[in-house]
């Protein structure tokens, strides 16, 4: 009687979790497999179909998909970096001892740019880079710089947003991985060498590494599935030049109605993610 009543207990808890995952989260993957085998375009769904492997094979072989893919790892490496750079240099300046209430502050700051939601910061974009009346181009001296409509500046532009946006997440999962090295061994360390960076290397480092790969992977994911703040900023354009493949999956689905193809986009992406994300995984915690 006690196990029947324990397991409803745990299922009464854990039950509408589950429940929710699977609606939200299995359910669309498992039917975005199945559309991926189809010929399923919402203008002919009378000529819906399977079709096995031909979407993957399209895919695979379109020169436009992997433009788009090289694109977004180009984002990734070049925005990826100066993130976790950054994050560690704010990081380790929040761990210094003393001034306890402007650390305070400037940890509760951090957490402004993480809850803007990409749609408001690709909308602010649109009025701080404005090339007539944008505030970045008067802080420049009232330069004439064209930042939407040149494919080089909207690249740059997406990256200063989504460093803005996102390298205060980085410092404070690293601040978070500081505060578990033990005080008397940074301490000691301290007192044996002046070099910082020896004491990051082999005192702090350690400590950094389990969020540093939960940054890798959650940050790699996050920037191969970014959609919102580039479609309100650059629309992907000009021309393609910031045409990722989110916006690209999107284009295809809904804008081109081929569901089965864009699905088979979709999967291929979600194997790359998760490929890298076992890279990290295996890279990294190797150190631990």
């Amino acid at each position: 009687m006690r196990d029947r009543i324990s397991g409803r207990t745990i299922f009464a808890f854990i039950g509408p979790a589950v429940i929710a995952l699977a609606a939200i989260g299995i359910v669309p993957l498992l039917y975005a497999a199945w559309t991926s085998l189809h010929f399923f375009n919402l203008t002919k769904l009378k000529n819906a179909r399977f079709i096995g492997l031909e979407n993957y094979r399209e895919v695979l072989t379109d020169e436009v998909f992997w433009q788009a893919m090289g694109r977004t790892f180009f984002l990734l490496g070049t925005s990826l970096p100066l993130q976790i750079g950054l994050g560690m240099i704010i990081a380790l300046v929040l761990h210094q001892p003393g001034l306890n209430i402007l650390k305070t502050l400037a940890r509760l700051s951090l957490v402004l740019p993480m809850a803007t939601t990409y749609a408001v910061v690709g909308l602010l974009g649109q009025v701080m880079f404005n090339q007539k009346f944008g505030v970045v181009n008067q802080l420049m001296g009232g330069a004439d710089i064209n930042w939407i409509g040149d494919g080089t500046n909207a690249f740059i532009m997406i990256v200063f947003w989504d460093v803005w946006q996102w390298t205060p997440f980085v410092a404070l999962v690293l601040l978070a991985g500081l505060t578990m090295v033990p005080g008397e061994v940074e301490e000691a360390a301290r007192l044996e060498t002046k070099s910082r960076w020896t004491v990051l290397r082999y005192v702090q480092l350690p400590f950094l590494l389990p969020g540093l790969v939960a940054v890798l992977i959650l940050r790699t994911a996050d920037t191969l599935k970014l959609f919102d703040m580039v479609f309100t900023l650059t629309r992907g354009g000009p021309g393609a030049s910031t045409e990722f493949i989110s916006l690209m999956i999107q284009r295809v689905g809904f804008r081109g109605f081929d569901q089965g193809l864009a699905s088979a986009q979709a999967i291929i992406l979600l194997i790359i993610t998760i490929v890298l994300a076992q890279i990290y995984i295996r890279v990294f915690y190797k150190e631990v």
